[in-house]
């Protein structure tokens, strides 16, 4: 960061934000470690001096050449605009679709939904998972028949959702709107028919992005608590 003649010269507040962004891009690179993270970012906050500042980031990539950790959001995928385009893949599809007599099944992780997935169970259950999964088509219908039995639909945020189910003694949740798709997304329908039983659509998130976010507000906490410290 300086040279011999400059480190003892009073670092600013602007300084040590500086030092605390690389820090905190080291950790999301896993160039660092929580520990190492905790005890430099402490130590950061702390220096008075460019001289104890610079030890901190000397076998670190520099602000300017370090890649800042994607923004999170719960409301939109977090991934660069239009990076949907690469999940409609084309083609038939990994599976066509899905039976629970008495059972389950689960349909989630890295899957390409076909064009039409049609699923029926009857005193069971199943879990469509769409979070990470590819898409056939721009546009894909998934048709589910419950009778006695339930099917859980989960959607990643960002994408369109048309519920137009008919549930008799039973019925199909709506998910949450959390406003308009993003560009490119695929839109998803979900018809069928539900009979003493029900189709339950819900946005979630990944684990990932549940742990990332977990992570975001540990760092914000320690930054409070080092501030106030300072104070």
């Amino acid at each position: 960061m300086t040279d011999d003649a400059s480190g003892d010269l009073r670092a600013s507040d602007s300084d040590r934000e500086r030092v605390a962004e690389v820090l905190r891009d080291a950790l999301a690179e896993g160039r660092l470690d929580m520990q190492e993270f905790e005890e430099r970012l402490e130590a950061a906050y702390k220096a008075r001096t460019y001289g104890e500042l610079a030890p901190l980031t000397r076998d670190l990539p520099t602000a300017g050449t370090a890649v800042a950790p994607t923004p999170v959001s719960f409301t939109k995928e977090p991934a660069p605009s239009g990076s949907w385009a690469g999940r409609i893949v084309g083609g038939e599809g990994s599976s066509a679709g899905a039976v629970a007599v008495m059972s389950g099944f689960q349909r989630k992780g890295r899957w390409t939904v076909p064009k039409q997935f049609n699923c029926f169970a009857f005193w069971g259950g199943g879990e469509i998972d769409l979070r990470e999964a590819d898409f056939a088509d721009r546009e894909v219908e998934i048709n589910c028949v419950a009778i006695m039995g339930g099917v859980q639909v989960i959607v990643p945020p960002g994408i369109e959702v048309v519920v137009r189910g008919i549930g008799i003694m039973g019925g199909f949740d709506h998910p949450r709107d959390d406003g308009p798709p993003e560009p490119g997304a695929p839109r998803v329908i979900i018809g069928g028919l539900a009979f003493w039983g029900g189709v339950d659509v819900t946005r979630k998130i990944t684990r990932a992005e549940q742990q990332r976010l977990k992570e975001q507000r540990r760092q914000e906490k320690l930054e409070r608590k080092f501030k106030k410290e300072l104070d």
